[in-house]
């Protein structure tokens, strides 16, 4: 009952002027009910359970007071008071026994006194109930608790725990009553560590909260949040201490996961812009060097070293490729591919890069359905992990390459949403990895080798690949034998497409038509427009997109456009757009040193930067021909 509510009397009573003299003693301080007789007053217990205190007459005709508070007792917890006009000793110690009485006066009474007895055992009544309210949610709190619960008081010793807190101790509750905890563990430094930590607590007075490492032999470590609360005392001094220990292994996973998806999109960010800005510089390089090789070299050491620059370039371009596919920032182009046929299709070029002291086994499984992948990236990927399995046995070893078709349940590997997968695994018997340097293994820049002899991209460039293709990356490393890195691949629900090989000469134009070239970079518009030119086509070269709108309105004859994607002012997707609404047939290609593929135009043909003229060639007669 709240405070402000006044306590309920029931006063019991045979003589109707005793009633009323009661009644007017009380009415202004306390909610009065009145019963002539003992079983009156059960009736009314009955009716009303919320009765603080009860007053009753000894003698009476039907039942005596010590009876009928003793049968009061049975439905009540309400505090009894017994009134006695002579002098019934007997009574008064069977009112004692049966009726738990907290007190009693003669008739007549002294006002006052009586006054002051009733509202006692009222307020004893407010403090027993609720003291019993505090122990039901205190005893409901340690039930119901799945984290482990304590009380101890200041040596140590439980008072109060859960099952939770006794099944972390590996004893049954009631071995660890009374007992210190610190005792209870079984090594001596954790034992004074804890003494020490509550001890610490209890000093301080106040609320101390840490986070704990614990290893458990065979099992990976724990984190556990420990709340420390010492309990005061009337005087200010701590009597016991109150602690909660939680489990957040799972949460510090979570955080460290989210941790880490930050950064990568940090960096994947910065890695976007060197990609696009590379490229661009990559696609004047390799274009003029591919223009000078075919103008003829005077002299075959000219053309040696043209075409080793060439190389170099090329190699310039895999690596912002590889800045791409970890910060998901290429446009990867998915088909339903044989993995079993695209393992073969690299073999040779892996045997080359290995080396002759690696040895190189498949174990392709037969049946192995299509999965989602881009072809070129996937056998990236692949060169990547097996150079990192020979940089990891220097003394020689064996890499593996395993295939196989997976069915995972949700929430069974890592980030890997349930479904159908195509797991291709890379194995060597190399030194290993430790835990700290698996944690860091996908993570861009990060490499254990020497300097100039990694970029520490290859994992990461694995791990983009494959969840940009709906899949995900898993390693397994046991330091001293070998690492084991499992590419999941989404399965393909159609059949794998055959892969068709481009013909890397460009054919003249059969039929050359006026090109618009838009790009904000002189040296890569010179470079498309020399390439155009060589194909027979006539070629206008503007540098950004309010340029190129004023070409499409003064000249009808254009027939086709190629512009960058990413420029200042009016970008390629707006130049487009524009260029659309004033010529609906007009054919157009876009070019890109990086994009993300939402905001590539749905439906526009894309040419990666660098492309060699080949590439050029190629796109250019399909849009025309279509």
């Amino acid at each position: 009952m709240h405070l402000d509510t006044p306590a309920t009397l029931l006063l019991v009573d045979d003589e109707p002027e005793i009633l009323v003299a009661l009644a007017d003693l009380f009415e202004d301080e306390f909610r009065v009910l009145t019963a002539p007789s003992g079983p009156h007053g059960l009736e009314i217990l009955a009716a009303e359970p919320d009765v603080h205190v009860i007053i009753s007459d000894q003698r009476m005709p039907e039942m005596t007071g010590d009876a009928f508070l003793g049968r009061a007792r049975q439905v009540s917890q309400a505090e009894a008071l017994l009134l006695t006009g002579y002098a019934d000793l007997e009574a008064v110690i069977n009112a004692l026994n049966h009726g738990r009485i907290a007190g009693y006066a003669p008739k007549p009474w002294e006002p006052a006194a009586l006054l002051s007895m009733v509202r006692n055992a009222a307020e004893r009544f407010r403090l027993g109930r609720s003291l019993e309210t505090e122990q039901a949610l205190l005893q409901g709190l340690l039930e119901s608790s799945a984290d482990p619960l304590s009380f101890k008081d200041a040596q140590g010793r439980f008072v109060r725990l859960n099952a939770a807190k006794a099944a972390a101790l590996a004893r049954p509750l009631e071995a660890c009553l009374h007992h210190e905890e610190a005792a209870m563990l079984d090594r001596p430094a954790a034992a004074a560590a804890l003494r020490r930590a509550d001890a610490e607590a209890m000093a301080r007075r106040r609320p101390v909260e840490v986070v704990e490492q614990r290893q458990e032999a065979g099992a990976p470590p724990r984190w556990v949040r420990i709340s420390r609360i010492p309990i005061l005392g009337r005087d200010g001094q701590p009597t016991h201490l109150a602690t909660v220990e939680h489990d957040m292994t799972e949460q510090r996973a979570l955080e460290e996961r989210l941790h880490q998806a930050e950064k990568m999109q940090a960096l994947g960010t910065m890695a976007g812009g060197i990609a696009h800005d590379f490229n661009n510089l990559l696609t004047a390089i390799l274009g003029s060097l591919e223009l000078l090789l075919h103008s003829g070299m005077a002299q075959p050491r000219q053309e040696r070293l043209v075409k080793n620059a060439i190389l170099a370039a090329e190699r310039g371009s895999t690596l912002t490729q590889r800045l791409l596919s970890f910060s998901r920032k290429r446009d990867l182009q998915l088909r339903a591919s044989d993995v079993n046929r695209l393992v073969t299709d690299v073999e040779d070029l892996l045997l080359r890069s290995l080396g002759d002291a690696i040895t190189l086994h498949r174990q392709l499984a037969d049946a192995l359905w299509p999965a989602m992948v881009d072809p070129e990236q996937f056998g990236l990927a692949l060169l990547n992990l097996c150079i990192n399995s020979r940089d990891a046995m220097p003394e020689g070893g064996s890499i593996t390459l395993r295939t196989r078709n997976v069915s995972v349940g949700e929430e069974e590997v890592g980030d890997l949403a349930g479904g159908d997968y195509v797991a291709i695994a890379v194995s060597d018997t190399g030194s290993g990895m430790p835990p700290e340097v698996m944690a860091q293994a996908f993570e861009p820049f990060f490499t254990t080798k020497e300097v100039g002899k990694g970029t520490g991209l290859g994992l990461s460039m694995v791990y983009g690949l494959t969840r940009q293709s709906g899949g995900t990356t898993v390693i397994t490393s046991v330091p001293g034998e070998g690492t084991t890195v499992e590419l999941f691949l989404p399965r393909a629900l159609r059949p794998a497409e055959a892969q068709a090989s481009q013909d890397g000469v460009p054919q003249p134009a059969a039929h050359p038509v006026t090109v618009l070239v838009v790009d904000d970079d002189p040296a890569v518009r010179r470079v498309t427009a020399t390439f155009l030119a060589d194909l027979g086509h006539r070629v206008v070269e503007v540098p950004d997109g309010e340029a190129a709108l004023r070409s499409l309105r003064d000249n009808p004859g254009i027939g086709l456009m190629v512009s960058d994607l990413v420029m200042p002012r009016m970008s390629g997707v707006e130049l487009t757009r524009n260029a659309r609404s004033l010529r609906p047939a007009l054919p157009i290609l876009l070019l890109t040193g990086y994009a993300d593929p939402a905001r590539v135009p749905e439906g526009y043909p894309v040419l990666r930067k660098p492309f060699r003229r080949a590439d050029l060639a190629h796109c250019v007669a399909e849009l025309l021909q279509g």
